[in-house]
């Protein structure tokens, strides 16, 4: 049976904003994923109507654009909640604080992994990182930021969307709602207050690197940096490096109590002692 069509006026609108996507690009096909997230913008998940319009537009086949599609996490394929409440259980994340975050909304909402509250606002998973390490454990909602959570700021956070208070992000853009994401994912304008203004940001241990290659000093290094070795009058020997995967060493040099002695030499004289 085939996919139902859009309305006619959605159609007609979701075309208009198709073909600026597609104009972006030199071949039609790369645009398939900013519009899975256009189509995504307006039911809320990636259905098999926008999987229908995605292909016809793009002169795909509805298997293409399906294994596309299903490829990737941050298309639904069911509908789901308003907000997508997603908590990192990946390494750092989890042994911080994030598995017993995450366990603890699964019973505070009454839902498993991926699943969406009966008002329909909430929707539970867990999620992999997200490049906020400095901040863990993190909770995103509509992959806005929530840093440094806790089980009891967590809920207070879910309490706060199903009730229609106003939620703010640790850093970043104002919260909005799922479909209005992924319409900016798919490439439009973000027009939330404050939101071209607002900028995330990395942590200390991140912008390390950072800031010693501008010869800045770190917080709590007393506002010196690490130097590196100088060599003594009249060597020629480079400086020692901070790092010994970028500058190896000798072995003797790095584990005194097993040298590394002249093998090359050695096994010569021992030959030459037997001729």
């Amino acid at each position: 049976m085939p996919a139902p069509d859009f309305p006619a006026d959605v159609r007609q609108r979701l075309e208009t904003d198709a073909r600026e996507i597609i104009a972006r690009y030199p071949g039609s096909r790369s645009a398939l994923l900013p519009l899975l997230h256009l189509v995504q913008a307006e039911e809320g998940y990636v259905s098999r109507t926008g999987v229908r319009f995605c292909a016809e537009t793009l002169g795909l086949t509805t298997a293409e654009v399906t294994a596309v599609s299903t490829f990737y996490t941050m298309y639904r394929r069911a509908p789901s909640g308003e907000y997508q409440v997603g908590v990192c259980t990946n390494t750092l994340c989890a042994v911080l604080g994030g598995d017993a975050i995450f366990d603890e909304l699964k019973e505070h909402l009454g839902v498993e992994n991926g699943g969406t509250t009966e008002d329909g606002k909430v929707t539970l998973e867990h999620i992999e990182c997200n490049a906020a390490c400095d901040f863990a454990p993190v909770v995103m909602v509509n992959w806005e930021f929530f840093d440094n959570q806790d089980p009891q700021s967590a809920k207070r956070i879910v309490d706060d969307l199903r009730a229609g208070r106003t939620v703010e992000p640790t850093r970043g853009a104002p919260l909005c709602t799922y479909k209005e994401t992924s319409r900016i994912l798919a490439g439009f304008p973000d027009e939330r207050p404050g939101a071209v203004e607002a900028t995330g940001g990395a942590g200390p241990a991140s912008l390390a690197g950072l800031r010693l290659s501008r010869g800045e000093a770190l917080p709590g290094s007393g506002g010196g940096v690490p130097r590196q070795t100088s060599a003594p009058p009249g060597d020629e020997t480079p400086p020692a490096h901070a790092s010994s995967h970028d500058a190896p060493q000798e072995s003797a040099v790095s584990d005194p109590d097993h040298p590394a002695g002249p093998v090359t030499e050695q096994r010569t004289n021992e030959g030459e002692g037997e001729q």
